[in-house]
């Protein structure tokens, strides 16, 4: 009966050539070497794959997986897996895993800190144990059953794409397997560097004096010095996009360089450095867009593809073996991931789409799996069975993890990972923005279009930059209209490179405020954005300048803005009202922009309350916040003292200002503005100015 059945595998197995035979005089002899044609392949590859896969309701990630085993050395032959598939596959996994850190928020890994550590130590230990046990019973040694256990231990964020494009990012549970794959991964890689030392025979004390300090320090440097060199490297060069991409980029690949140096994987450097430089590049900002349009439509792909190309269908049938470790491990690697998120979530009362998310993101097996394995067959510690059963886990739980996440994902509500702020439930939702930005100075164009658009994403809505020429002192040049053309043109560029709606507005008009005025009624803008010097002069408190004249007219809310320092660098946003201000009805849509702003500058919020001197026992105008919301101080004393005292560097300023009938020659903001931008005049402010109908 034994016999039969391997004669019955052998049939199967030589009856596969056969269709690469009939397909041969179709077929190129060999590979193919032209590098037109290569680039051509993937890049129908990239388009054909996600959008046929989709179209059955299966995730497009499996299609590049499969089309990558299709075309590969194993498939058809098409295409070989060079050093050039091979380079770019490891910028791909590089930058999956950094786009993995750029969504990860340090403070939702604080918040969820106790389910990341429980989850990851879980994911970490049901593994090795479940998978220690199945090796040594099919005949493994010990160490090599404790290298292939770190395998299941490990795994790779490869449906993390999908979660992305679902919204439900910065929810508790994949913010809670975020951190967990940091703990796991890191742990199994940590075994497989000991366990080849003990097989080496130099496990050596030298060995952990060397790897724990270093580790330590790698980690404080990552986290603790990219942030600071990216602030320096902002305000130097924040204007130059260029420049900026290219930094992130090069922080990158140094951060994943040096994780390389001291003998950890380079997927945790990339991991770190993105977790790192989060705090920089706003969610909504174009940085962000192009960091997410090159990865997920170039480099991510061809990862995947790469994966692909290193399975080998015919090894399983070749070698009838290799299918009881094969049919193991995949078998214990998807156990042994189901039940610690299964567990994690009946303990943090998750639903059962949670849970199934949480065991989706985990249960894939690529990046850290292939690494660690290829290393053990380097210096033989296991055979090529192990090496073809990891090729089978790899192929199931590739296309498992993607499936499994969009099935359930789905079902997920894409709650924040952290609590809300402020309690606002009695506030209205917020419309969608049509927000009007004047654009004149080209060296502050750039701040207040950033500002603009972060709050005109956030609603899905429009983008109006406005650039106004007077023709009262007679007709207007040909070098005014280029410049004209030129300033909407940049606007329109960045608000197309964030993906946002705009719509550009070139005016002529008898006075530039008028021209604001009257296109915000025209084009029914909701919101007006404008620049500020940081002070009036006696002519402009008595005869008016264009923001005076237009927050007097105005009959929508303004934010007026001073930025000395670029956005993207903000640490921490203070909102400072006085006792009155925050009994106003604006006091709630201050607040909501202001949180909306935080949100997505990755910023601390803080409420800064200044109560008179008079009234020494008088009632805070906003109610009491619930534990691990928003910090709100209140003090007593001078309102400018005040606020001068607590500002810091980095610190963005929201103050609030409502119009009332002011005395002639008095500044239209108020003096609280301009004597807190004269103590501080390298701190930027805004001002939420708001009409007197609102």
């Amino acid at each position: 009966m034994r016999s039969m059945m391997n004669n019955l595998w052998t049939s199967f197995a030589l009856s596969l050539p056969s269709v690469q035979n009939f397909l041969a005089p179709l077929l190129p002899s060999g590979p193919i070497t032209d590098p037109v044609a290569i680039f051509l392949i993937i890049l129908a590859i990239m388009l054909v794959a996600p959008l046929l896969f989709e179209r059955i309701r299966l995730p497009g990630i499996v299609g590049l997986i499969l089309a990558g085993v299709v075309v590969g050395p194993h498939g058809l032959g098409l295409l070989e897996r060079d050093t050039t598939i091979v380079l770019l596959g490891t910028v791909g996994l590089l930058f999956l895993m950094f786009m993995a850190g750029l969504e990860t928020s340090l403070d939702d890994l604080k918040y969820n800190a106790d389910k990341a550590i429980i989850f990851g130590i879980g994911t970490f230990a049901v593994p090795m144990l479940l998978g220690v046990g199945a090796m040594m019973a099919l005949g493994y040694g010990f160490l090599a059953a404790i290298l292939v256990a770190s395998c299941f231990a490990s795994h790779t964020l490869l449906a993390l794409p999908i979660v992305s494009k679902l919204g439900i990012m910065r929810s508790p549970v994949v913010t809670a397997t975020l951190g967990g794959t940091l703990i796991t991964n890191v742990l199994a890689l940590l075994v497989l560097a000991v366990v080849v030392k003990a097989h080496q025979g130099n496990l050596t004390l030298e060995f952990w004096l060397f790897l724990i300090p270093s580790l330590a320090v790698y980690t404080f440097a990552t986290l603790w010095g990219v942030p600071r060199l990216g602030r320096w490297f902002f305000r130097r060069f924040g204007h130059d996009e260029g420049a900026e991409f290219t930094f992130v980029i090069a922080t990158l690949f140094v951060v994943s360089y040096f994780a390389k140096l001291i003998e950890i994987e380079p997927i945790i450097g990339a991991f770190l450095a993105g977790i790192a430089i989060t705090q920089l590049i706003p969610q909504l900002s174009p940085l962000m867009n192009r960091i997410q349009f090159i990865g997920n439509t170039l480099f991510v792909p061809f990862f995947l593809i790469s994966v692909g190309m290193l399975v080998n269908p015919l090894i399983l049938i070749q070698e009838p073996k290799s299918l009881l470790v094969s049919a193991v491990m995949v078998v214990v690697a998807i156990v042994a991931k189901f039940v610690p998120a299964w567990a994690a979530g009946k303990w943090f009362k998750f639903d059962a789409a949670n849970m199934m998310v949480m065991f989706g993101l985990s249960v894939a097996q690529a990046a850290s799996t292939l690494a660690a394995i290829t290393v053990a067959y380097n210096i033989k510690l296991v055979d090529q069975l192990t090496v073809n059963g990891t090729i089978a886990m790899i192929l199931v739980t590739c296309i498992a993890s993607p499936w499994v996440t969009a099935r359930w994902g789905k079902g997920m509500k894409s709650s924040p990972a952290a609590p809300a702020s402020v309690e606002l439930s009695d506030v209205a939702q917020t419309p969608k923005y049509r927000i009007l930005v004047p654009v004149a100075n080209p060296s502050t164009e750039d701040n207040l279009l950033q500002l603009a658009l972060i709050l005109a994403k956030s609603t899905d809505g429009t983008l109006l930059p406005l650039h106004v020429l007077s023709d009262q002192a007679g007709p207007i040049s040909t070098e005014a209209k280029l410049q004209q053309e030129r300033l909407l043109a940049a606007a329109e560029t960045i608000a197309h490179a964030a993906v946002t709606n705009v719509e550009t507005i070139g005016r002529v008009d008898d006075a530039i405020d008028k021209g604001i005025l009257r296109t915000t009624q025209e084009h029914k803008a909701n919101l007006i954005i404008c620049g500020w010097k940081g002070y009036s002069t006696y002519r402009d408190n008595f005869f008016g300048s264009v923001i005076d004249n237009v927050a007097r007219r105005t009959p929508v809310p303004m934010l007026i803005t001073r930025f000395t320092q670029p956005i993207q660098t903000t640490q921490r946003i203070f909102l400072a009202v006085s006792e009155a201000e925050a009994k106003e009805p604006s006091f709630a849509q201050t607040l909501v922009l202001t949180q909306a702003l935080a949100t997505e500058l990755k910023a601390k919020l803080h409420i800064l309350e200044v109560l008179p001197h008079a009234r020494a026992r008088s009632k805070p105008a906003m109610p009491p916040l619930e534990e691990g919301d928003v910090p709100v101080q209140r003090v007593r004393g001078d309102f400018v003292n005040q606020v001068a005292r607590i500002l810091e560097a980095d610190d963005l300023l929201v103050l609030m200002h409502n119009a009332h009938p002011e005395r002639i020659g008095a500044p239209t903001l108020g003096n609280a503005p301009e004597a807190i931008a004269r103590q501080h005049p390298d701190h930027s402010i805004i001002i939420a100015h708001f009409p007197r109908s609102f």
